[in-house]
């Protein structure tokens, strides 16, 4: 037994995690064996980094149960409060203050130790977060930061010197805050401390950059976490450094790899249960498909994000926004910005950092309802947010705010000047959506003092930016205010694909409504999911199918594969999934905006309309374009509408 559990704890020292965790169960289902509480307190580190939280969490109980009964006070305590971080960060509260009690309890009357701590440490976290007092939180890091250092616990010491840095950036103190984050990143990637603490370190650094707006900073940061997390063999909080990497290429215009980043780490943390994290997985899910102009899909996706407890804001004030649902999108976005502010002694304390990410959401909203005072108030605290919390970003986003402002005040000569310099600092910042969203508006402030040749050249510009990312409603916009003649120069060749599940009335009448429309919302996530990995714009949502194109007819044919044999696969292992057919053809065609018409889509629908279920019907121009796969032999087809056969194949994909 001996050498088996120093296998384990050897294992685990090497950060072979599954096989640690593998020798410490093998050593617990011994008959008359029980592992002692230092044995589960490794156990259960083994455990959550190979991806199982709930024996983590038990092994913590045990150990817990065991100091507690050897008289173990300060390790009883310890383990209590790990007990109570994780409670938090699923959202069990109530659990969580339970546990942070049997800490406290544990160490009545027992003389000052690390124990003690580690107790002030998760006092400092809940100063921050969920309470928001970032005073409370500077004292309670002052008290853990100075008992760590007595008692030697540098992983008290890292995580409560970042707590503090990111109170201090709440307070305004930037220089000091930012020193401190910093500071405690480094020692959280130099190895010194547990891993679980350095990821906690790590998710502070990258959410306190996302609020100040700092991209930089933020990006350098990951690529540090990545890198040590591929060091140290740590898979378990991927999931939430996949969200924030899922919005900075979003920001970045890579739409389609940031909505399966954020997919992929939907799963990651519900599987560990990090609720709140889920919930901003969701959030960013929902924006890409916003800018997109997959308005149901967003709002779906900002639905499954309020149901973890995140608030998509202002992503869903401007998704009513979009909808034309004007006096709506201002409730919403007024209700947001109540609940990011608190009440104390009766007062209401504003939190400006959480203003700042809606308040350029408050202008744009207030221009639409026909409040241009409120508008201009709105860039007025935005702007002195950014004299206190400076940075490129936040800089951009008062330009655009305050060109906003100008161009509906009448100012057309002092919005170009806001909104020329706000594009460009968009631009080196590598934001492309929001630099052409800025030359839109510049476009808009030239044609208003007679400049149509400067107007003409902005909107071309922001119209480049928004076809190569897909941003569909902003592509109207701009169609619109170029002229119908633009439509006809605009030819592309695509790979149309039309999917249709096969026989859905039958289905809907032999497992009802209500099971019918949940079945749809698992189809729809399964091969939105394959389009967005490889790519695919999805023109348009038809109910029980997608019409998408492809700029590549290779990666068009290899996403209809990966479609039907995921729900193939699904139909192996949980015994049903909808039929699906799909269709393609590569053709030239003229772009409206984000549609598409002309012989090709139509004869493309077609060709969809010839497959059976489970099958890819490609013709012979999407095969000589893409070759090399497998296929049966070529057979004619008579289409309706089109005048003579086509040659089409089945493509062979199991």
């Amino acid at each position: 037994m001996v050498d088996t559990v120093a296998a384990a704890h050897d294992a685990l020292r090497k950060h072979a995690w599954a096989e640690a965790f593998e020798a410490f169960v093998q050593v617990d289902r011994q008959q008359g064996i029980e592992l002692g509480p230092e044995d589960l307190e490794a156990m259960a580190e083994a455990a959550w980094w190979s991806a199982r939280p709930d024996e983590a969490e038990g092994a913590l109980q045990r150990a817990f149960a065991g100091h507690s009964r050897t008289g173990n006070r300060e390790a009883a305590a310890v383990v209590a409060v790990r007990l109570a971080v994780r409670a938090f960060e699923r959202g069990s509260l109530p659990v969580a203050h339970g546990w942070l009690s049997q800490a406290e309890r544990a160490l009545e009357g027992a003389e000052e130790s690390g124990a003690h701590a580690w107790v002030e440490l998760i006092r400092t976290g809940v100063s921050l977060v969920p309470a928001n007092d970032p005073d409370a939180t500077v004292e309670h890091a002052d008290r853990a930061i100075e008992l760590a250092r007595v008692h030697g616990e540098p992983d008290v010491e890292a995580l409560a010197t970042s707590f503090k840095g990111a109170a201090l950036l709440r307070r305004g103190d930037v220089e000091q805050g930012l020193a401190l984050i910093d500071e405690a990143t480094a020692l959280a990637s130099s190895g010194a401390i547990r891993p679980k603490v350095a990821c906690d370190v790590y998710c502070v650094t990258i959410s306190t950059c996302r609020t100040l707006a700092d991209y930089r900073r933020a990006g350098e940061w990951i690529d540090v976490a990545e890198r040590w997390m591929k060091r140290e063999s740590i898979p378990g909080y991927t999931g939430v450094c996949r969200v924030h990497r899922a919005e900075l290429k979003r920001l970045g215009g890579a739409w389609a790899e940031a909505e399966q980043e954020a997919r992929d780490a939907c799963v990651e943390l519900e599987h560990y249960r990090l609720l709140s994290d889920v919930g901003y997985a969701h959030a960013e899910v929902g924006e890409v498909r916003r800018h997109r102009g997959d308005l149901q899909g967003a709002d779906e996706a900002y639905a499954r994000a309020y149901q973890f407890g995140w608030s998509p804001q202002p992503g869903l004030a401007l998704l009513h926004l979009a909808r034309g649902e004007v006096d709506e999108a201002a409730r919403s976005i007024a209700r947001a910005l109540e609940a990011v502010d608190t009440v104390e002694d009766g007062r209401r304390v504003t939190n400006p950092l959480e203003r700042a990410m809606l308040l350029p959401a408050v202008v744009e909203i207030a221009l639409a309802v026909g409040d241009p005072e409120g508008a201009g108030a709105a860039a007025d605290e935005l702007e002195a947010i950014a004299a206190r919390h400076p940075g490129l970003a936040r800089d951009a986003q008062v330009l655009t705010a305050r060109g906003r402002v100008r161009l509906a005040d009448g100012d057309h000569r002092g919005a170009i000047d806001v909104l020329e310099r706000g594009w460009r600092l968009w631009q080196e910042l590598s934001v492309p959506y929001e630099s052409a969203r800025a030359r839109l508006l510049l476009g808009r402030a030239r044609h208003a003092i007679g400049d149509e040749p400067g107007a003409r050249l902005e909107w071309m510009a922001a119209r480049s930016v928004f076809a190569r990312l897909g941003a569909v409603p902003d592509l109207v916009v701009v169609d619109e205010l170029l002229g119908e003649e633009l439509h006809e120069r605009d030819r592309v060749v695509r790979t149309f694909l039309f999917t249709d599940i096969v026989t859905s009335t039958d289905l809907i009448g032999l497992i009802g409504d209500e099971a019918w429309e949940e079945l749809l919302r698992w189809h729809d996530r399964t091969l939105r999911a394959a389009f967005a990995t490889h790519g695919g714009d999805v023109v348009r949502h038809t109910g029980d199918g997608f019409f998408v194109a492809f700029a590549d007819p290779t990666t068009a044919i290899r996403c209809a594969i990966e479609i039907q044999r995921q729900l193939a696969d699904h139909r192996h292992h949980h015994g049903f999934a909808p039929w699906v057919r799909i269709g393609m053809h590569t053709a030239e065609a003229t772009r409206q905006g984000a549609d598409f018409s002309g012989q090709g889509v139509h004869i493309a629908a077609r060709v969809a309309d010839l497959g059976e279920r489970e099958e890819v019907v490609i013709t012979a121009d999407t095969l000589a374009a893409a070759p090399g796969f497998e296929t049966s032999e070529a057979r004619q087809a008579t289409l309706k509408g089109i005048p003579d056969p086509i040659e089409v194949y089945t493509v062979r994909w199991r």
